[in-house]
């Protein structure tokens, strides 16, 4: 689906086509993610629970660790 909606958007860059408010539409509710896609994932502050889990569901872990200020300005 992403390919299509990329092909689509490439499509419409290069062609010259009118686009009506419906087809706009469909376009706009194809490409926007669901609402708070984030909320979805299984978050777990505790590494050793979050390792346990992935590796009882066989399952990558995905860790994400930064040092310093959240909006980068240290």
């Amino acid at each position: 689906m992403v390919v299509s909606v990329i092909v689509a958007a490439a499509l419409l860059c290069v062609l010259p086509v009118e686009l009506t408010q419906a087809d706009f539409e469909k376009l706009h509710k194809t490409i926007m993610p669901s609402e708070d896609p984030w909320k979805s994932v299984q978050w777990n502050t505790s590494l050793v629970e979050a390792q346990n889990l992935a590796a009882a569901a066989r399952k990558p872990l995905f860790i994400w660790a930064m040092d310093g200020h959240p909006l980068g300005c240290t």
